[in-house]
């Protein structure tokens, strides 16, 4: 038994962590003075580019985004979306993704764009 102990510590942990969001631009619960030309966001995990999506909403739950989120093809841990000219206001990224290692995450983040 004692001689199993260090060999215990010694194996790799087994992966099986879900994709995380580990940062975004604009930056979560920023507030920037140009609307973007996108948003960004940078996950944990490499995505499955045909089942990871993201979407921008305006105050009003209005769909705001040109429709075309997509995981970058030079950098699968990349989902990003484009955006039209938007006016002041508040705007929520909600996204939903697959790892390829096929555990699903979801969530939803905000970001102002300050007059």
């Amino acid at each position: 038994m004692l001689l199993a102990l260090p060999l215990a510590f010694a194996l790799p942990a087994p992966a099986g962590a879900h994709a995380s969001l580990v940062r975004t631009i604009p930056a979560r619960g920023s507030a920037v003075h140009k609307s973007p030309a996108t948003v960004k966001l940078w996950f944990s995990e490499r995505l499955e580019p045909a089942y990871s999506t993201a979407e921008v909403v305006g105050r009003d739950g209005k769909r705001v985004d040109n429709g075309d989120a997509g995981v970058d093809r030079a950098d699968a841990r990349l989902l990003q979306v484009s955006l039209p000219q938007l006016p002041a206001g508040m705007y929520r990224v909600t996204w939903r993704v697959l790892s390829v290692d096929t555990h699903v995450s979801e969530g939803q983040f905000s970001f102002e764009i300050a007059p």
